[in-house]
């Protein structure tokens, strides 16, 4: 569904997108995190573009900062090198339909007909906008698409927020539009235990799920709300407390229901 998702979106000709998925295995901060299923993820969307004959740049930012603050985020530490040696197909792609680079007006070239970059994100002195926004606009109408990115202000080496600016990458984050989005419904500041999930695939509405308990000992989720716009927190409550109709959902447990994600 995520393939699908992205590959309508860029059919209607949008060319900034975006796709959030926040569940354990996806979440760095959770001891479960597993960056193996991020790289499944972007292959299978990779080759899906690949397998029409599109040139596809997966991207990777590199080091950022100086001196003693230089690195690249945790999560994304060894990335590169796992794309290098991952399985791209029989035919050849890798190399000429499939090519990688990092994040930066330097790694667009002419040949290139899209972008998937794989989870961006500003570090503690350090923002990937401005590198982000180089690459944009070289790319000019070719399509950018961010994997699970993490775009809000972090603060500087100092430890003071970066002030300057703020509007301005704020309002460059938003202007990616989310194509796809999949995250777990916990209570307030807890993990456990799941009570639903919200999801969003372009073109269709936002949908938020109830999870439901069988007799059998299993689980489904019971879809009962669609919104048009990103439900707020009151509206995610408002569906709980049974302010919308109920509708079944074919797809039965957690695992059931995850495995038309993708």
């Amino acid at each position: 569904m995520i393939v699908k998702a992205t590959r309508r979106a860029v059919e209607d000709k949008k060319t900034r997108l975006q796709i959030d998925i926040n569940i354990p295995e996806l979440n760095p901060e959770m001891d479960v995190y597993r960056i193996g299923t991020l790289m499944e993820l972007v292959r299978e969307l990779s080759l899906s573009f690949a397998d029409d004959g599109k040139r596809v740049k997966v991207c990777v930012q590199g080091s950022m900062g100086q001196g003693a603050f230089a690195g690249i985020p945790l999560q994304l530490a060894g990335t590169r090198k796992i794309l290098e040696v991952m399985d791209w197909g029989d035919y050849g792609a890798k190399g000429t339909f499939i090519n990688f680079g990092a994040v930066g007006a330097s790694d667009v070239k002419k040949e290139d007909d899209m972008f998937i970059l794989i989870a961006p994100q500003n570090a503690v002195g350090n923002c990937i906008i401005d590198d982000m926004r180089a690459m944009t606009d070289a790319a000019g109408d070719r399509p950018v698409i961010l994997v699970n990115p993490r775009l809000k202000d972090m603060p500087a080496s100092s430890g003071v927020m970066q002030t300057m600016g703020r509007d301005m990458r704020l309002k460059y984050a938003a202007s990616f539009e989310t194509c796809y989005s999949f995250r777990l419904l916990f209570y307030a500041g807890s993990f456990y235990p799941i009570m639903g999930a919200l999801r969003m695939a372009y073109p269709d509405k936002y949908e938020i799920y109830r999870r439901v308990d069988e007799p059998n000992g299993k689980e489904k989720y019971v879809l009962i709300a669609e919104l048009t716009e990103k439900p707020t927190p009151d509206d995610i409550t408002s569906a709980f407390k049974g302010q919308k109709k109920e509708k079944e959902k074919a797809s039965s447990g957690f695992w059931g229901f995850l495995s038309g994600i993708l």
